[in-house]
């Protein structure tokens, strides 16, 4: 990664208030004050709740949205106050997929995909043979004389994506690739992108509200709420150590592994011991680690929630476990836990800790 193939600098985005008179609202600002650089090379996810400014953000790439006040710079070239003319050729180097195709219908998958090419002027030979060449490389070579209502959501994505490749170009934008996808095609879809960076060369910006999506391609990550980046950074250490509640409730609601009020209760009439919660992940320590501290002290400790999953291929997750042993053999375990990573000590049955505590 060299250098930013596409930087906002204070980049905001208002849109006019709605309603007349008095019923005229305030301006709504969907973007505000971002400053952001994505590598050449990266495999790079934006991800917020709906409303959240992502969709704003991608479409002020490629300047279907203009900026109200701020910058944002494609491969060297700046589009504050461009003309449509001078954006033409910015666009050329921009793919971008949608989450619903945007497939003409009219056309066959070949048709869809010669469309841009048509445009910036192939001749009949070089769109054909690029066209058939695309169409092998996403797995469709057998589909171009078919129209785009006979293909599967999968299908419909794979030719978008041939589509948004037809001219080279660097940087691929996503918005919502697959949230119209079921989960099995939505793996393959992915798997397709991670082709497109790695093979190709091609820097990819995901938008996104899936965690499943981040967790599975990205290689860093910028967490957006109410127009603003809250997060940033590599992906495996935004989600293996959030920061920022939103952070926190994405990572939550992907890998549950921790327990709620409810099931920590039901976990308390079960378990008379003294229940803790410990991270684990490739910096802070590991299910072997956790075993080692306990029987380092004489504690019996029983797993009894969790989950640990990849980010990168690299684990991370928390497991809540059952602690029973002396009160002292106890207290030096957790001294013990609580050196190798992070621990919130959940108390017992008769004595809870207060909710998210670390004592």
């Amino acid at each position: 990664m060299s250098h930013p193939l596409l930087s906002f600098r204070d980049a905001v985005k208002e849109f006019p208030a709605r309603g007349r008179g008095r019923r005229r609202g305030a301006p709504v600002r969907a973007v505000d004050g971002v400053t952001l650089d994505i590598d050449a090379g990266e495999v790079f996810g934006v991800i917020g709740y709906s409303g959240a400014g992502k969709s704003t953000l991608v479409r002020l790439a490629n300047a279907l949205e203009t900026t109200t006040a701020g910058s944002v710079v494609v491969d060297g070239t700046d589009l504050t106050g461009l003309s449509e003319a001078q954006l033409r050729p910015v666009r050329a180097g921009i793919g971008m997929i949608f989450q619903q195709f945007n497939l003409l219908a009219s056309r066959t998958v070949a048709g869809n995909v010669a469309y841009p090419l048509e445009v910036a002027g192939w001749p009949r030979a070089d769109r054909d043979a690029r066209v058939r060449e695309l169409l092998d490389f996403v797995g469709i070579g057998d589909k171009a004389d078919v129209h785009p209502a006979r293909l599967s959501g999968g299908q419909k994505q794979r030719v978008g994506i041939a589509r948004a490749l037809a001219t080279s170009p660097r940087l691929l934008l996503a918005d919502e690739a697959t949230s119209a996808l079921d989960p099995e095609t939505t793996a393959d879809v992915l798997a397709l992108l991670q082709r497109v960076n790695r093979e190709l060369g091609i820097t990819v910006v995901v938008i996104t509200h899936e965690m499943e999506v981040v967790r599975s391609i990205c290689h860093r990550v910028a967490v957006m709420e109410a127009g603003r980046v809250v997060e940033l950074g590599d992906a495996y250490r935004v989600f293996s150590a959030p920061e920022h509640p939103v952070t926190r409730r994405f990572v939550a609601s992907a890998l549950r592994d921790v327990p709620s009020s409810a099931v920590l209760a039901r976990l308390r009439e079960r378990h008379p011991g003294r229940i803790v919660t410990a991270r684990i992940d490739e910096v802070s320590g590991s299910s072997a680690q956790v075993t080692r501290v306990l029987a380092e002290h004489g504690v019996d400790g029983t797993i009894v929630f969790g989950g640990i999953t990849e980010l990168a291929e690299r684990p991370y997750g928390s497991l809540t476990v059952e602690l029973v042993g002396h009160d002292a053999a106890v207290h030096a375990a957790l001294d013990g836990l609580r050196a190798a990573t992070t621990v919130v000590d959940h108390g017992t049955a008769t004595r809870p800790a207060a909710e998210g505590s670390d004592r």
